[in-house]
């Protein structure tokens, strides 16, 4: 059984270039230094994936801008880069500006195989709000696909995250049905599950599958916080490992100054929501 070696990122939020930039910080160019620092390592990832917020506002050139920004990046490091989409996302602008599709409405998931890994790519966005939920007609393909399983398992890619985090308020950002999810890959060959939306890092145990959320490549949250959600000029992303049947991540940082660049205040009640 062959190793693989991936990179997963999140969250890169970017916009055309002078475009409302999210916090005065650079989207673009966090995600090009990314793609640079992936070059740098000793031993080059098998493709990339990125798991939702592709871009902040959702717009048609944002899609272009992106598609040409991960085509640039794709041709210097060499491999496939796949994507998925997030809550600031928009599917008929994804399908317009980045797939070259007509534009529609109709959800983005698929399977791919690389290196003998089964890499599924899931929709948990529910368009028009911030919600993560996994519908019925997407769980009954997802049966269908883990009906067989893959020589080196199956590793799923979605946005909004299963496993419990530090505080309730970040709780309340998880998947709306996790249970149904569990029950999709119960008795699968599932060896993982990657996510991001919450912009730290959060690895734990879903139905006993290692499951680990990224930080973004945009920015970061700080995680303790229960009442005042804090935006932290930070960066990075998971190096991921397939190995003897297990899905090993390790969290690589990128270089940042760490300083709150916004703060939004949360009352109790929708804290604990």
């Amino acid at each position: 059984m062959q190793s693989v070696f991936f990179a997963h990122l999140t969250d890169t939020h970017i916009n055309v270039p002078g475009k409302n930039p999210l916090f005065e910080m650079d989207a673009t160019k966090k995600l090009r230094e990314t793609f640079a620092e992936l070059g740098k390592l000793s031993r080059k990832p098998a493709f990339v994936v990125i798991s939702g917020d592709l871009t902040q506002d959702g717009d048609v050139e944002d899609y272009r801008h992106l598609r040409n920004v991960l085509d640039e990046q794709k041709a210097k490091l060499g491999v496939p880069v796949y994507v998925a989409l997030g809550n600031h996302d928009s599917r008929p602008f994804f399908r317009e500006g980045y797939l070259q599709e007509q534009p529609s409405e109709e959800s983005y998931y698929y399977s791919v195989m690389e290196g003998g890994l089964r890499l599924v790519v899931l929709n948990t966005q529910v368009p028009g709000t911030h919600g993560g939920r996994l519908d019925e007609e997407q769980l009954e393909w997802l049966r269908g696909v883990l009906a067989a399983p893959a020589p080196n398992g199956t590793i799923i890619v979605h946005h909004h995250p299963v496993v419990p985090t530090m505080t309730a308020m970040m709780d309340s950002h998880l998947l709306d049905n996790p249970e149904d999810l569990a029950a999709a890959i119960e008795g699968s060959d599932v060896i993982g599950l990657l996510s991001g939306h919450i912009h730290c890092n959060n690895i734990g145990l879903f139905q006993g599958v290692p499951s680990a959320a990224a930080t973004g490549v945009a920015f970061g949250i700080e995680p303790t916080s229960n009442d005042i959600m804090k935006f932290i000029d930070n960066s990075g992303y998971n190096l991921v490992l397939v190995k003897n049947g297990q899905m090993i991540v390790h969290p690589m940082p990128m270089a940042g100054d760490q300083r709150i660049v916004f703060e939004w205040k949360l009352d109790t009640a929708h804290a604990h929501a």
